[in-house]
């Protein structure tokens, strides 16, 4: 047990070194604030992504939040693991930048990487609550007729015409995305907070606007975060079992694996816009012609397995709905698989640290990214996994011995930690 006059002499300490070496608070601060001006970049280009208007800057854009995650980047200190491990990914975004002309992956693994010294709680509030804010405000424009489509008239899919509301945001299922977003957000946030009447609340909120944009997908799902965060409240020590864990595991693996196998032509057998595998048959009378349109969408049958390559290709620019399909069709096979790789670690960090609401929301996603492909695009601020991968790749390399001041450098100082320390500099 720690004693007053031991927690004084850490903070005595930490004053001590603050007053030796100045630079280092300030530099961390500075570092802190150019993440937080990133992501607040990030965030205004979805929130106008959602709106009518054409961002004519957006590609400038990225590339200066690219840069202020960078300028983070070198200034913070890193363990040799951490380094290492930050060179390999950006290497892997390199190689995709050149084949494919996409910046998103180096642009992740900054963010990432820019995550380490961060409070993530702090920073998915200020997510929550700017993303909340600027969607009020385009319904809020839209309701009023300033501007944006308030409802859209048209077949969507189903064979007949139908009124839908959009609110400002460009589509219905947009909108109940959105909202599912938001409320998977506000959960991991405040979940552990909260009475049984505000879960209520959310589920009449969520079940009025399915009356307005009649998103089944988005209503189910939102459903499903919601009950998903009842459970890990209210049934004692579930977030501590591990098979939880292992199923969303397989789940995941499983929505991978469904999306490889309704991309490929061999396995589903389209036959005069349908299919001969009754599997994909059967998913696909719930889809909504998601699978159709990967094989009669476009005429060289964009998205199925035949497109695909190792890092992909600049003509892999069609647009769909399938997350997971996206995901290996505009990037590659292997970042595509080293994404999922990463959401698998995270599931491995979620049951370390009894991160339940994480696991909905990873489980949850999961689901939806099957159906939709709405983090699996070129915004940042529209990933949520994103975030947490940052906060637990942060924790990563501060264990052991390199957690300490000599086991962490700048990069301009990391040749430092080229060969070992020995164990009395390691200790200190």
């Amino acid at each position: 047990m720690r004693t007053a006059g031991g927690k004084e002499g850490q903070i005595s300490n930490r004053r001590k070194a603050a007053k030796q070496n100045p630079n280092k608070l300030s530099l961390e601060s500075l570092g802190i604030g150019l993440l937080y001006l990133s992501v607040t970049l990030e965030l205004l280009i979805v929130i106008v992504d959602k709106s009518n208007y054409t961002n004519p800057i957006e590609g400038q854009l990225f590339r200066i939040t690219f840069l202020l995650a960078a300028a983070k980047v070198l200034m913070t200190r890193y363990s040799r693991k951490e380094w290492i491990a930050l060179i390999l990914f950006g290497i892997l975004g390199l190689i995709s930048y050149r084949a494919t002309g996409r910046n998103e992956i180096l642009r992740i693994v900054a963010f990432v990487a820019a995550c380490k010294g961060v409070e993530m709680e702090k920073v998915l509030k200020y997510v929550f609550y700017t993303t909340l804010g600027g969607c009020l405000l385009l319904i809020l424009l839209s309701v009023t007729g300033i501007y944006g489509e308030l409802a859209l008239e048209a077949d969507f899919g189903r064979g007949y015409v139908q009124t839908r509301y959009c609110l400002g945001l460009g589509h219905p299922n947009a909108l109940h995305c959105m909202f599912l977003m938001l409320v998977l957000l506000g959960l991991y946030l405040y979940s552990n907070r909260m009475r049984w009447y505000g879960y209520a609340a959310l589920a009449g909120l969520n079940y009025a606007l399915f009356l307005l944009t009649d998103s089944k997908t988005g209503v189910m799902l939102t459903f499903c975060g919601i009950l998903g965060a009842v459970l890990v409240h209210y049934v004692k020590g579930l977030e501590e079992r591990r098979w939880i864990y292992a199923a969303v595991f397989i789940l995941l693996i499983v929505c991978v694996g469904f999306s490889i196998l309704a991309a490929d032509s061999r396995f589903a057998r389209p036959e005069e816009y349908w299919f001969a595998n009754p599997l994909i048959a059967e998913a696909e009378t719930h889809l909504n012609g998601r699978i159709q349109d990967l094989y009669y969408g476009s005429v060289n049958r964009e998205g199925t397995t035949a497109t695909w390559s190792l890092f992909s290709g600049p003509e892999n620019d069609y647009y769909f709905d399938m997350g997971f399909v996206r995901l290996f069709y505009w990037y590659g096979i292997l970042p595509g698989t080293v994404y999922v790789l990463c959401n698998l670690w995270l599931i491995r960090q979620f049951y370390k640290t009894g991160n339940g609401m994480g696991l909905v929301m990873l489980a949850v996603l999961s689901v939806y990214t099957v159906v939709e492909a709405h983090i699996i695009s070129v915004y940042i601020g529209r990933n949520y996994l994103l975030f947490l991968l940052g906060m637990y790749a942060g924790r990563w390399g501060c264990r052991g011995a390199e957690a300490g001041s000599l086991g962490q450098e700048y990069l301009w100082r990391s040749y430092r930690l080229i060969g070992k320390w020995s164990r009395n500099e390691t200790d200190e």
